[in-house]
């Protein structure tokens, strides 16, 4: 018999629905209407997207940065892991919930990256940030929903769109790469990528340690 899961917090988005923090000693998960976003034992994929972009860039000081999603902290956290003391990381967060709980009790789950001096933390949306940043980051990781085409939250279908990629392809300097993470495989975002400017190459990883866990997809365009 599974252990049950023992609701922590709950908090209302400003479209009506609720999000949920939830923790099993030592699991923790966070869900939207009903629907699970993340899970502390499923990480894996997102720490090798974002180590994996880190090392499509050329060797620089102060590289900058843009993670679209804070989630529980592991893709920031790796990120920080491969870049050096002078580089930096902007996270953009939309839900002012899912930062609390960072700072709060999930603030050790990795390794508390918001304290990083490198880090700096914008409470929006991450196309915002995008728009404001044009030629500013050297690597856009996108951890946002469950993909572009497991959206749990219907608007985040404009980042995945042709105008968000646009949007994302300005914001990056030359040589640049937008990673994107995703739940399940999509050979349409491919083709969208692919007519955004973008060359696109599709990885597959698994969720957790070991090479178990479920199949994710991961883009790396350039």
């Amino acid at each position: 018999m599974s252990r049950p899961w023992n609701l922590i917090e709950a908090s209302a988005t400003d479209d009506g629905g609720r999000l949920e923090l939830f923790s099993r000693t030592p699991e923790w998960s966070i869900c939207i209407r009903g629907k699970e976003l993340m899970n502390s034992r499923a990480h894996a994929s997102e720490d090798g997207m974002a180590r994996l972009a880190v090392a499509r860039l050329a060797a620089a000081s102060e590289r900058h940065v843009l993670v679209g999603g804070l989630g529980m902290g592991f893709t920031l956290r790796a990120a920080l892991g491969v870049l050096g003391p002078t580089d930096r990381v902007t996270v953009a967060e939309l839900l002012p919930a899912i930062v609390a709980w960072n700072r709060g009790p999930l603030a050790d789950l990795a390794g508390r990256p918001l304290e990083d001096p490198r880090t700096t933390l914008r409470v929006e949306d991450v196309g915002r940030v995008m728009r404001d940043g044009v030629g500013a980051f050297d690597a856009i990781l996108l951890d946002v929903d469950n993909g572009p085409d497991g959206l749990v939250v219907p608007s985040n279908d404009l980042l995945y769109g042709p105008a968000g990629l646009a949007t994302a392809r300005r914001a990056l300097r030359p040589g640049g790469v937008l990673a994107v993470w995703s739940a399940h495989p999509s050979d349409p975002f491919t083709r969208r990528l692919n007519r955004a400017g973008f060359r696109a190459e599709v990885r597959t990883m698994r969720g957790a340690p070991g090479n178990k866990g479920p199949t994710h997809t991961v883009w790396f365009a350039t």
